[in-house]
């Protein structure tokens, strides 16, 4: 494991049958994530995908590569820019993971987490043990 490697990398298509399904399973209700007259009406570009939607399906796009999701050891993002999820495209969210550091007994994989040509989170790291 070399610092740079490429470790996984994947392209998600979001729909708005996704968004549901997620406020369903998470709680998560607000309709900025589902309707777009209340998007707009709060100056939001379209309806957005959730958050931490996002952060998981980016997360997830490493575990095949770990073998184990309880190799994560810690893992932060910051939200920098929304996807918003089109009612008839969709939206692709891509996650590229290339390690970041090495040490003895962990490794940090940073995640590129892009809509298009938008990193939509920002200092997306994944500390894993090796």
């Amino acid at each position: 494991m070399q610092i740079g490697d490429v470790v996984a990398e994947r392209t998600v298509h979001l729909t708005r049958e996704a968004l549901v399904r997620y406020a369903g399973a998470s709680g998560d209700f607000n309709p900025i994530h589902y309707r777009d007259d209340v998007a707009a009406r709060v100056g939001l570009p379209g309806v957005l995908a959730h958050g931490m939607l996002t952060m998981g399906l980016a997360v997830e796009t490493i575990v095949p590569w770990l073998g184990d999701a309880g190799r994560i050891v810690e893992y932060g993002v910051r939200f920098t820019r929304p996807v918003v999820v089109d009612a008839e495209d969709g939206a692709e969210v891509t996650v590229v993971a290339k390690v970041g550091a090495v040490d003895d007994d962990t490794a940090r994989i940073d995640l590129t987490v892009a809509h298009g040509d938008t990193t939509v989170l920002g200092k997306a790291q994944v500390r894993v043990r090796r």
